[in-house]
């Protein structure tokens, strides 16, 4: 199992795997093509479907249109076999001969893979990749999560966490102060500055709540519209653990240290998930962007309210079980609805759960690991219709 680093990458919205994948993949692709005189790129399956509501092709063109005149062809209902966000970048010469052709498929998180040649992950660190394991050697050693990620990233990723930290909070800071209408078509308004303001007249308790939807607002309308954000574990879900951690951070005092220590179990419950079944919504629906986000949002809670090892791993197996077969199905293919709402609403979820497991000893009937094969084999059989093409569900409402 990889670095955490590589779950948490901090980039420009609106989508991990529409967005920042196809402008890594078109980054590389012009540092190979050298002095192409032109460029054909082809987009398949829900990178097509989606990418006009996901900037796909502005992202591409950013990296390309520099070096070299760009064209972007759009095949949505041609799904290559390896995964469904594919994307065949050519090149050519002044004569219109093909020189280089190379195709990219981008898995989610960020993350693309190129075909024909074996996938080489980051370097694997981690010796347990089951939070079974991790929770018996927690309950073994007397020492939490965060001491198992600390002990094995080495004492440089406290740094790392700080900068992606430091860029939640501006996300969040940012968003509540922006106002006007998200891009796109939709004419979907921001609305996390409303929803602080009217935070502030209701009870303590209303308050609180209105509170942590203002913050996941402001990060996933931040999002929405292009701007830097840090995967957790997508850009889709991106402001669910801000949200929370933000709201913990300002509303109960909890210092900077704890803040990142709860970074960093949340960023390990989230590993596991994308090592042993996946992000991607275009693979696995929402309940891999969104469900793990409540999940791993869940166990940062529950550790900085002071959960046992066992306590903060229900909490993140409820965050994740209650979101099981959630569809990925954008309006116009825009990461803004039901997004943006769901973001919200599952930063309340996560903070639910917490306070669920919290009342309890922590033992339960169905732990964490086998929640996410569940969610691995649900996804893969939810119709390709529920999964980011925006044909299906509510990616077709009128």
């Amino acid at each position: 199992m990889e670095s955490i680093r590589q779950l948490y990458k901090i980039g420009n919205g609106p989508s991990s795997s529409h967005t920042m994948g196809p402008r890594k993949a078109a980054w590389l692709f012009a540092e190979e093509a050298g002095a192409a005189a032109s460029c054909k790129v082809t987009l398949f399956g829900s990178l097509a479907a989606t990418g006009v509501g996901h900037l796909t092709d502005k992202a591409i063109l950013s990296e390309l249109t520099p070096q070299f005149p760009t064209e972007i062809l759009w095949e949505p209902d041609t799904v290559l076999p390896f995964h469904t966000n594919a994307m065949t970048f050519k090149a050519y010469d002044g004569e219109g001969k093909e020189t280089l052709s190379r195709t990219y498929y981008s898995i989610g998180g960020g993350d693309i893979v190129l075909e024909g040649q074996p996938r080489t992950p980051a370097e694997s660190i981690y010796g347990m990749s089951k939070i079974k394991d991790i929770l018996k050697w927690c309950e073994k050693t007397g020492k939490s999560y965060w001491e198992y990620v600390g002990d094995t990233e080495g004492e440089g990723i406290w740094d790392y966490l700080a900068e992606v930290w430091k860029v939640m909070k501006a996300a969040v800071e940012r968003g509540i102060e922006a106002e006007g209408v998200l891009p796109g078509g939709l004419g979907v308004r921001r609305k996390a500055v409303s929803y602080y303001v009217h935070a502030a007249g209701f009870n303590a308790s209303l308050k609180s709540r209105g509170l942590v939807y203002a913050y996941a607002l402001a990060v996933s309308e931040e999002n929405a519209s292009g701007g830097e954000i840090v995967t957790a574990p997508t850009c889709g879900s991106c402001g669910i653990l801000p949200a929370v951690l933000y709201h913990l951070h300002t509303s109960k005092g909890f210092p900077e240290k704890r803040i990142l220590r709860a970074l960093a179990t949340a960023g390990l419950f989230g590993n596991v998930v994308k090592h042993n079944a996946s992000i991607s919504g275009a693979e696995v629906g929402c309940q891999g962007e969104v469900g793990v986000a409540c999940a791993m949002a869940a166990a940062a809670a529950s550790q900085l309210f002071g959960g046992t090892p066992a306590q903060i791993e229900y909490s993140a197996e409820m965050g994740l079980e209650h979101h099981l077969g959630l569809t990925c199905d954008p309006v116009c293919g825009l990461v803004q609805i039901p997004c943006i709402e769901r973001n919200a609403y599952a930063a309340a979820r996560a903070l639910d759960a917490n306070l669920y497991a919290a009342f309890s000893d922590g033992r339960h009937s169905v732990d964490f690991d086998r929640i996410v094969e569940v969610m691995k084999q649900t996804g893969h059989d939810i119709p390709s219709l529920y999964k980011e093409t925006a044909q299906g569900g509510l990616a077709v409402i009128k």
